[in-house]
């Protein structure tokens, strides 16, 4: 069952979570603090990223991403962000976010296991 979108930061609409999204959202605050990213801005942001980079996307081709090192994470995020990197949608989508969001979204995936 899954709750009405809302609109979030910047005016962007969110998508409608899960119960299972949710409860991962919520299960932020147990997380330990991190000397990178900004977690609770990784949770909201990594929505759009889990839609296509969840369990069983590699079947299809689409490389699993929890668990991955920040700094490896913003590295490839800020190669498609300035083109070093060729896959048009995601150099669109790394082309939207700021520095702050690339650290937040590593930081965040870098938690999941």
């Amino acid at each position: 069952m899954g709750l009405s979108p809302v609109v979030g930061r910047r005016g962007r609409r969110a998508g409608g979570f899960t119960a299972s999204g949710l409860a991962l959202v919520l299960s932020l605050a147990a997380l330990p603090a991190r000397a990178g990213g900004d977690l609770e801005l990784g949770a909201w942001l990594a929505g759009e990223c889990i839609t296509c980079h969840r369990d069983g996307a590699a079947e299809r081709g689409i490389p699993p991403i929890a668990g991955w090192p920040e700094e490896a994470f913003a590295a490839e995020m800020r190669a498609y962000r300035s083109g070093g990197r060729l896959h048009a949608l995601m150099q669109m989508l790394a082309g939207r976010l700021s520095d702050e969001e690339i650290a937040a979204l590593a930081a965040w995936f870098a938690a999941q296991e």
